[in-house]
């Protein structure tokens, strides 16, 4: 195999190292390094131990501890369903009458994590079904049976590869693991020949045999792992170590590297970014969905691999770090996951009520131990906050009995929680924004010419259409807003914060598009939660366009809209709201309206507005024909919108949104207007609310004291000058900014300040700055 750069394969001062073997709790082989011996059983022996743990918390689970208890309860219920329903007679034409399709593969998948379930009752410690030779003997005949009917190298494959390669591959190798004292040596290597037929490469993947990229490429390497510890076969663990760096394709799709490092090999795109992004199936925004699994899955590698010859020892470990407090935890909000980044993961009903995040919390867990002492200490006060935080979600009542004992280590340590993020984050790299204050959390969602709109694929996510022209997801202390069925129920034409065409769509109509703008992104003021943000919003499939602005500013959002232009009838949705009860007193006055629950929303220009409070009943196979289910669900909700007319010509919005704000404080903002709309047209938009002035120049133009040369988002507040291309496709940006009692006091990278005229004039290099921040601070 090629040599990696010079440089990557430098251990990390034991970072990943003999530490991994303490990332779960009181494992066998804790005090111990291993020593692993090329070619010989013991030594992947050792591992097939460690994966055994993994899965079920290892022979140190104490069923008496109350919090294991119920770990262990869970368990059984799972395995006693899956047993209730096995059919074991003789002629049997499927194991479960529910999972007997012959061409829908996630049945075959589905078939193997059911048997799985059985298998980590039977191996864990204080199970009602532990070491039960009937229930072992299920479990063997399942196997044959599967192995003889739907999985083998002599049966076709149909379908979905992820089901062969990925899904089913790994429940049937976890299976084994667990089993592996009780399958007969001869039915273990056929069962591992099967998944190697299917999986023998842990950099490529499908029948084709394309590159693994991004969390594909962790799933089947740690499908080829398991395997190879199952054989013994130590020279696919050395091919598993280098396929998370890519050794074979020079480090082009190292799972490890973000993807706008410096030199980097040009690979699929697929993966992290330094701004935290994280993009898969090229252009979606992934974070929450493959983004997590990850995380969770390369935690687990990590941890079968460390302090073994197999050490995965390339220096982009610490990116992990960056990804765990860039990636995840600003699109976190007490416990849930912006739905913003969860791809086709929010129309499945399994997804839902905060159990994305699990996965998340789970994968830090166990990168703890491993972790240098300072950032294990970070790392412990963010998993406390994360935990104690989510009061809608009990983690410790969901987790495995293994993240159980390293939660609970974490609960009782001294390090206090981190405390609640306060922080305005902007991810250039997949238009998306987080913007946190004390009492509530804003998500922006739009695409552009770099970025897909909407996944659907799978007959997933049918009604996605509108999840990125806009859409404004507020979270307050209703934990629960964004579960409880809101997918399938909302009204997908009217998502707050979008402007849409009102025509109705065919399922999965224009999914998996980019726009034909450049013009969306903004500038976040460092250290402040300040922020601009802009869209230049074209809708797919018609003549829509919308100019439109969000102006962050601690506890208040100013809401610019203009050029509006359609076809059709055209609709800006200010607030959609799924709420508690249904009772929620809704208030509207000339110039302003209020929700009980959610805030206040102030309309300076007092022009017309709709509202509906109406109760809408959906099923959740209305937006999911794979996952979801007929049951029809209704909930209640508050719905105001801008109504522009048939064929609009240059129509525009301007609106205040207030999150958490009271009645009266609704009331006082709008009798005092603290804020002021300098410009809303096609040259630019503008406000200024106190001591911010906020623009976004959708071409060269003056607004007050700012003048740019071109595109260019631009906050001033108090002594600092934020300014972003937004394009991401100008070499520089320059703004004059008419102060002349400012004097620089601190200049970015890549930026010159130098009087001109009447003031100053700033000049920013953005070349490689892909949409990101430049300041200069004036005193």
């Amino acid at each position: 195999m090629p040599d990696l750069p010079i440089g990557r394969r430098t251990v990390l001062g034991g970072m990943i190292g003999s530490a991994a073997v303490l990332s779960l709790p009181t494992p066998s082989w804790a005090d111990t390094t291993t020593t692993a011996t090329t070619g010989t059983v013991a030594a992947t022996d050792e591992l097939r131990r460690r994966w055994q743990t993994l899965l079920t918390g290892g022979p140190s689970v104490d069923p008496a501890d109350p919090d294991l208890a119920v770990a262990i309860a869970r368990v059984d219920r799972l395995a006693q369903s899956a047993l209730a329903t096995l059919d074991r007679s003789a002629g049997r034409t499927a194991l479960w009458p529910d999972l007997a399709s012959t061409t829908l593969s996630n049945h075959v998948a589905s078939n193997f994590r059911r048997i799985k379930q059985i298998a980590v009752a039977w191996a864990t410690n204080g199970s009602a079904y532990q070491g039960n030779e009937s229930v072992a003997e299920d479990i063997r005949g399942a196997l044959e049976w599967m192995h003889t009917n739907r999985y083998s190298p002599t049966l076709p494959r149909y379908d979905n590869d992820y089901d062969w390669e990925i899904g089913g591959a790994s429940a049937f190798a976890d299976t084994l693991v667990l089993l592996y004292d009780v399958i007969p040596a001869d039915t273990l290597t056929t069962y591992t020949a099967a998944i190697n037929h299917y999986t023998p490469d842990p950099n490529l993947w499908r029948a084709d045999r394309q590159i693994a990229t991004g969390a594909n490429r962790v799933w089947i390497a740690t499908v080829v792992a398991t395997r190879a510890v199952l054989d013994g076969d130590t020279a696919a663990l050395v091919r598993v170590r280098d396929a998370i760096s890519d050794v074979d394709g020079n480090g082009a799709n190292s799972v490890l590297a973000f993807n706008d490092a410096p030199g980097r090999l040009d690979g699929t795109g697929e993966g992290f970014y330094s701004d935290g992004s994280f993009l898969q199936h090229y252009k979606h925004p992934y974070n929450g969905g493959y983004g997590k699994e990850l995380l969770g899955t390369l935690s687990s590698l990590l941890y079968l691999l460390g302090g073994t010859e197999w050490t995965v020892t390339d220096p982009d470990l610490e990116n992990i770090y960056g990804w765990i407090n860039d990636a995840f935890d600003p699109l976190m909000v007490r416990g849930d996951m912006m739905g913003s980044v969860c791809g086709r993961e929010i129309a499945r009903p399994s997804k839902q009520n905060h159990a994305p995040t699990q996965t998340i919390i789970e994968g830090t867990l166990r990168m703890i131990p491993a972790a240098p002492a300072e950032r294990a200490v970070q790392l412990t006060a963010l998993v406390k906050q994360w935990i104690t935080e989510d009061t809608f979600r009990d983690f410790l009542k969901v987790t495995d009995p293994a993240s159980l004992v390293a939660a609970r280590n974490v609960l009782a340590s001294s390090t206090s929680a981190r405390g609640p993020l306060v922080v305005h984050k902007q991810y250039p790299r997949m238009d998306k924004v987080a913007h946190h204050r004390p009492s509530f959390t804003i998500g922006l969602s739009a695409y552009s010419s770099r970025i897909y709109n909407y996944e659907s694929i799978q007959n997933e996510n049918l009604h996605g259409w509108h999840l990125s022209d806009g859409m404004v997801l507020l979270y307050d202390d209703d934990l629960g807003h964004y579960s409880g069925d809101y997918w399938p129920t909302v009204d997908p034409y009217r998502l707050p914060g979008t402007t849409i065409d009102t025509r109705r769509l065919a399922d999965s109509y224009g999914f998996r598009t980019t726009s034909a703008a450049d013009w969306v992104g903004g500038t976040a003021v460092p250290g402040r939660t300040i922020g601009a943000y802009g869209m230049d919003l074209r809708g797919y499939g018609t003549n829509l366009r919308a100019l439109k602005s969000w102006f962050l500013i601690d506890d208040v959002m100013v809401c610019v809209g203009s050029d509006i232009t359609g076809e059709g009838e055209v609709e800006t949705i200010i607030e959609n709201r799924k709420l508690r009860t249904g009772d929620e007193t809704f208030t509207a006055a000339p110039g302003w309206c209020h929700l009980e629950g959610t805030g206040g929303y102030v309309f300076p220009d007092r022009p017309p507005i709709r509202t509906l409070r109406e109760n809408r009943t959906a099923t959740w196979r209305e937006i999911n024909l794979k996952y979801g289910t007929d049951t029809p669900v209704t909930r209640p909700y508050q719905t105001v919108w801008f109504a522009h007319g048939t064929a609009p010509v240059g129509q525009g919005y301007y609106y205040v949104q207030l999150p958490t704000a009271t009645l009266a404080q609704t009331k006082t903002f709008a009798g005092k207007l603290p804020v002021q709309k300098l410009r809303a047209d096609n040259t630019a938009h503008a406000i200024r609310l106190h001591r911010v002035l906020a623009a976004n120049f959708w071409t060269g133009g003056t607004v007050a004291e700012l003048t740019a040369d071109g595109p260019a988002s631009i906050v001033v507040a108090g002594g600092t000058i934020a300014i972003s291309d937004p394009t991401q496709t100008r070499s520089s940006v320059t703004v004059d900014l008419g102060k002349p009692e400012l004097l620089p006091e601190n200049v970015g990278d890549g930026v010159t300040a130098t009087r001109h005229g009447g003031g100053w004039r700033i000049v920013v290099d953005t070349t490689d700055r892909h949409g990101g921040t430049a300041t200069v601070t004036f005193r």
